[in-house]
């Protein structure tokens, strides 16, 4: 009776197992890409800032997204190093109030005398205190750093902060309306 008893024991968790049902196969969401920018690459040099001691030619890479929830009413879009020596990582590019119909940026969309941002999208203020792109520009024998490129979608049409705002105040903004996000994180160093 001690076998039969131990035997069931053994089995029984086997057997919860098997007759659990399985979740249906979940969508993958939100999910962000870049034809320029490889998950975990290094960012090509036309990407990196042009001053600081940096030679790039500071061109905002393409960056795409799909999978968003039925409910997105508008997108932003952040490029965040948190390895910068700052104490608070460093901002470099901020766009809010992206429309919804919206699935990517083009290369150069970043530089807000072009006007390649679609309409009614603004650009916050980077960590060089101003809007625009910035491209990576980590010190001269720095380990490398780790560049964030985030897409969030949101459920109002537009965050309602000005232009030029700091990412602080567009993040804390979006805290409020996040309904997804997806990051790309790819690398640079000098």
């Amino acid at each position: 009776m001690y076998r039969a008893l131990s035997a069931l024991l053994i089995a029984l968790p086997t057997l919860a197992v098997a007759q659990t049902p399985q979740p249906a196969h979940k969508p993958a969401g939100l999910v962000v890409t870049s034809p320029d920018v490889k998950p975990g690459a290094k960012i090509p040099d036309e990407h990196a800032y042009n001053a600081m001691g940096c030679t790039g030619q500071n061109i905002s890479p393409a960056i795409e997204w799909k999978g968003a929830p039925a409910k997105t009413k508008s997108y932003a879009l952040t490029m965040y190093d948190p390895d910068a020596p700052t104490g608070s990582g460093f901002w470099h590019w901020i766009v809010y109030d992206i429309p919804a119909n919206v699935t990517k940026l083009d290369a150069g969309a970043g530089d807000p005398g072009r006007n390649l941002l679609p309409q009614g999208a603004v650009q916050g203020n980077t960590d060089v205190g101003k809007p625009g792109y910035v491209g990576p520009c980590p010190p001269q024998g720095d380990k490398p750093h780790h560049y964030q490129i985030t897409v969030i979608a949101l459920d109002v049409d537009t965050l309602g902060v000005p232009s030029g705002a700091t990412a602080a105040i567009v993040g804390f903004t979006m805290h409020f309306h996040t309904l997804a996000k997806a990051k790309l994180t790819a690398i640079y160093s000098r």
